[in-house]
């Protein structure tokens, strides 16, 4: 009977060898975003206060206010990502309140994953990752599905 490993990554489970050798990783080519400007900073960003009511008695049954957006998120966008993407409980201190916080949760969590296991050729090459896949997010081009948002990062 052969042997095998549970849960490895390695040349038995995979067919390669897992002792990468520096710049094996992928290389990221810029798409969307410019070297040495975070997309952040190009957009505009926008206070708003996020209040959703019953629509048969006006009671309120979600608010939060002051959270930022940029000012092209639409207000059901900004409503549906605060009452059920932003991470912590309403009215704390640990509450989410800025798109920028829920991104980074989430980006930077598969960033650093990638760096520690060497997805990535370069350091540059992480980084192109992180800015592009945060303005891919941004622009709404895409989006994770709810388990992601609920999940990683916390």
């Amino acid at each position: 009977m052969a042997e095998s490993t549970v849960g490895s990554a390695g040349s038995a489970a995979t067919g390669r060898d897992d002792k990468r050798k520096r710049g094996d990783g992928l290389s990221i080519q810029r798409v969307h975003t410019t070297a040495g400007v975070h997309p952040y900073d190009e957009v505009t960003w926008q206070r708003r206060d996020v209040v959703m009511t019953n629509w048969r008695d006006g009671t309120v049954n979600f608010e939060q206010r002051g959270v930022e957006f940029p000012d092209f998120w639409s207000v059901n966008a900004t409503n549906i990502v605060t009452s059920k993407y932003f991470r912590g409980a309403v009215g704390s201190d640990t509450r989410e309140s800025t798109l920028r916080q829920l991104i980074d949760r989430v980006v930077l969590t598969y960033r650093r994953a990638g760096e520690e296991h060497g997805y990535f050729a370069t350091p540059d090459d992480a980084e192109i990752f992180e800015h592009e896949l945060t303005w891919a997010l941004l622009h709404q081009v895409f989006s994770f599905n709810s388990p992601v948002w609920f999940n990683v990062g916390t």
